[in-house]
């Protein structure tokens, strides 16, 4: 079973294509359901009319809705996803308008395991460790990163300013700031609370910690993805919560502690007992799947089909 997970490649990255424009409410779902009513909205000298917004804002939505992998380029033009559909289908879509915070979780780990086109997320969530930072040293760490790492040419300007878009994506405002409604419209992400910004200094904490809100459902769905993109029937807890070189690491994407990694995984294994199982071995503690070349889309399923009779 493939796995949506975009693993690091060189030659593969991509910066600044948002226009700027940071996700905002309401794109997602009213992109998505604008291409499915017609495949060529996006290239359409309509696009501004049926979407409501200016052409940079289009193209915007349409970046967003390819970075969260809700739609795909194929070689009929662009087409909605199995996953995108699963979720953003005006008629029997789980979560079309985003009211529940597990789909925010869900986008949140598209973007931070899309290495290809939000090359930039994937840096800050998996590979930038820092706990206390600053705009300037968060920008220039990942300029480093990409001197470093990446082939061709990428501008810097553009490189560094996908730290603001991310700051301002995850990042709630400070207390007893003047906040406009759009830059509340701006932030859909900043309810999950994995970036916060000091009180009085310019510095941004971006620490793990325990995540409550974070459904158990999520974890089972990215562990499965790692599980389908390594290709391998054992994972040292370990490695989900650290990841290997350049890899995904589920702990940093949740900004979760070690204990509570741990603590979610053996949700997950309580949960899905068929499926998965933790062993320690020669003192290492390991996550097993107990069957190969499984979808992910299923754990979804049973979270959006079976919450309200959790709660009722």
């Amino acid at each position: 079973m493939d796995s949506l997970i975009k693993p690091f490649t060189p030659s593969k990255a991509a910066f600044g294509r948002h226009e700027t424009f940071a996700l905002r409410y309401g794109w997602l779902t009213k992109g998505f359901q604008a291409l499915q009513e017609n495949s060529g909205v996006f290239n359409s000298d309509a696009s501004t009319v049926t979407l409501g917004v200016g052409k940079n804002m289009v193209n915007a939505i349409r970046y967003w809705l390819r970075a969260t992998q809700m739609i795909e380029v194929t070689d009929d033009g662009l087409q909605a996803t199995e996953l995108g559909t699963a979720i953003f289908a005006e008629e029997g879509g789980w979560d079309p308008y985003l009211e529940d915070e597990a789909t925010l979780w869900l986008v949140h780990w598209m973007l931070a395991t899309n290495s290809e086109l939000a090359t930039a997320w994937y840096w800050f969530f998996n590979c930038f460790h820092k706990a206390e930072f600053n705009n300037e040293e968060a920008a220039n760490d990942l300029a480093a990163f990409v001197s470093e790492n990446l082939t061709g040419k990428h501008s810097e300007r553009t490189v560094k300013h996908d730290i603001n878009v991310i700051l301002k994506m995850y990042c709630q405002a400070k207390q007893g700031a003047k906040v406009e409604m759009e830059d509340i419209l701006d932030a859909p992400l900043a309810s999950l609370k994995l970036v916060t910004a000091s009180k009085h200094t310019h510095y941004y904490q971006c620490r793990n910690t325990a995540h409550d809100s974070l459904p158990i459902a999520i974890i089972a769905f990215a562990v499965n993805e790692v599980f389908n993109q390594r290709k391998v029937s054992v994972l040292p807890i370990a490695d989900l919560m650290y990841g290997d070189k350049f890899g995904v690491a589920v702990g940093g994407v949740f900004k979760l502690t070690e204990g509570e990694l741990l603590a979610k995984l053996e949700h997950v294994v309580e949960a899905y007992p068929a499926l998965f199982n933790i062993n320690e071995t020669a003192g290492i503690n390991q996550l097993y799947r107990q069957q190969n070349d499984i979808s992910s889309l299923p754990f979804l399923r049973d979270y959006f089909e079976n919450k309200d009779k959790a709660t009722s």
